[in-house]
């Protein structure tokens, strides 16, 4: 599905340099990979590369999906042809309500597709079937899009609008970040709930707790713009005892993470 090959990248406009410096990656369909990795380490930069963000530049390599590029394709055609990224910060959109953004979402992937739109009535029933699912309190789809929203909240929205769109990958750029027990919960279930021979996740973590709950089927370990280290759920285990230490040349090492 996926092939990431020498990727190097870098933030637009700035004086830094690469953060991806040579990036390797396969991710057949059904698979889920987790990568982990220091703060730092490029783990959101590659999540949103991957999902085309203007705000970054691919300077070498490529990525392709089902074996074309997509690196000039924009990011909603990249949408269209089924990428998904759950945000680390979800934005909030004054004036625009959930069942707004997600119907107008949906419909235009189904245009793309050459599908039929669904009908309001089609489309509220589907709305609120799924925000049943995902446990999101639908007092919070009256307001605009992530409006007052707690952090946990924002993210149970967009496993809502995970649900909805059903994307063939699904990139979570630590999705569990800030989430108490019940909400990590929530995003465990919305993932496995979708697990699939046709739908792949790639779940960009900086802690393991996330993982106790999805089993995922391949963990890498991510260190200066590099994938150091593969391995199965084992790794994420090692990575939570002992910390990020090994994996890091010349760089401050960080402390296994506490009570992950």
């Amino acid at each position: 599905m996926l092939e990431v090959t020498n990727l190097h990248a870098r933030v637009v406009d700035a004086e830094d340099g690469e953060i991806l410096k040579g990036l390797n990656l396969t991710v057949k369909s059904g698979e889920i990979h987790a990568i982990m990795g220091p703060n730092g380490s490029g783990k959101s930069t590659f999540a949103n590369v991957l999902a085309g963000r203007p705000d970054y530049e691919v300077t070498e390599g490529d990525i392709k999906l089902d074996g074309e590029s997509i690196l000039e394709t924009p990011p909603n055609e990249r949408a269209h042809k089924g990428i998904f990224l759950a945000f680390q910060y979800p934005a909030e959109i004054p004036g625009v309500r959930p069942w707004q953004f997600m119907k107008a979402a949906l419909d235009s992937r189904n245009e793309a597709h050459g599908e039929k739109k669904l009908s309001v009535r089609e489309f509220s029933k589907l709305f609120d079937s799924k925000v049943a699912e995902v446990k999101i309190n639908p007092d919070l789809m009256k307001r605009s899009l992530n409006e007052g929203f707690s952090g946990g909240e924002k993210k149970r929205n967009e496993m809502l609008q995970l649900a909805i769109l059903e994307p063939r990958l699904a990139v979570l750029d630590e999705t569990d970040s800030g989430l108490d027990v019940d909400a990590m919960g929530i995003v465990a279930n919305a993932v496995n709930a979708l697990r699939s021979p046709e739908r792949s996740f790639i779940i960009v973590t900086h802690y393991v707790r996330l993982l106790h709950h999805i089993t995922p089927d391949i963990v890498h370990v991510l260190a200066d713009g590099r994938l150091v280290e593969t391995g199965g759920p084992e790794l994420a285990e090692e990575v939570e005892r002992e910390g990020y230490k090994r994996f890091l040349s010349g760089q401050e090492a960080e402390p296994a993470p506490a009570g992950a």
